[in-house]
């Protein structure tokens, strides 16, 4: 106890630790894998036949562990988090939605709206790449590579671009390139975290 003028006053409670934990690292890995899958379509690595099997993914670790970390992060007070995990968990919802319950209500030739689709996700993570300025440059990385993944993404499906063809397969390349800053960044964040340290650069 301590004394000051004259009256006695308690010492300060240490604040509770968070049961929470940073949720960039699952947010990060799960739109990571979820994007590395497609973009091996999009590129033609993969045939699309293979689509059903990146729906799989999209659904729990994409679009749930995604909206999971966004909610997490809007309980820690992180607007940035908050909005990227719970947006793109969302984008990986509809990107199914598209592919599964909606597929037969598309119209004969969707690729117009498909294109506006893209580019519309494009302009999201344009915005919030200049938002990510105030954080590390690897989270920064990432959103730039994905707004160029969206726009060449956006510009072949105006161009009836099939998979591995043109503006799709440029699109699918720089989706690679994101799928990795993605991970790695992951990797680096929750690596950092458990060893009380900079192991890796971000």
């Amino acid at each position: 106890m301590t004394q000051v003028s004259g009256a006695t006053q308690a010492p300060a409670a240490a604040p509770a630790p968070s049961l929470f934990a940073g949720p960039a690292p699952l947010g990060l890995v799960a739109f990571g894998m979820t994007t590395l899958l497609l973009s091996t379509i999009n590129t033609g690595i993969i045939p699309a036949t293979s689509t059903p099997i990146v729906l799989a993914l999209a659904i729990p670790f994409g679009g749930a562990c995604q909206v999971v970390a966004g909610f997490v992060a809007f309980r820690n007070g992180a607007h940035f988090a908050a909005t990227a995990f719970t947006a793109y968990g969302a984008f990986w919802f509809s990107f199914v939605f598209i592919n599964t319950l909606f597929g037969a209500e598309l119209p004969k030739d969707p690729t117009p709206m498909l294109g506006l689709y893209a580019m519309g996700w494009g302009l999201f993570t344009a915005y919030m790449t200049v938002a990510s300025l105030a954080g590390t440059k690897a989270v920064t990385v990432v959103f730039a590579l994905l707004t160029l993944t969206f726009v060449a993404l956006g510009i072949g499906f105006w161009g009836h671009d099939a998979p591995g063809a043109s503006w799709t397969q440029i699109g699918g390349i720089l989706g690679l390139a994101t799928a990795a800053a993605a991970i790695y960044t992951s990797f680096a964040d929750v690596s950092n975290a458990v060893f009380g340290r900079t192991v890796l650069p971000v």
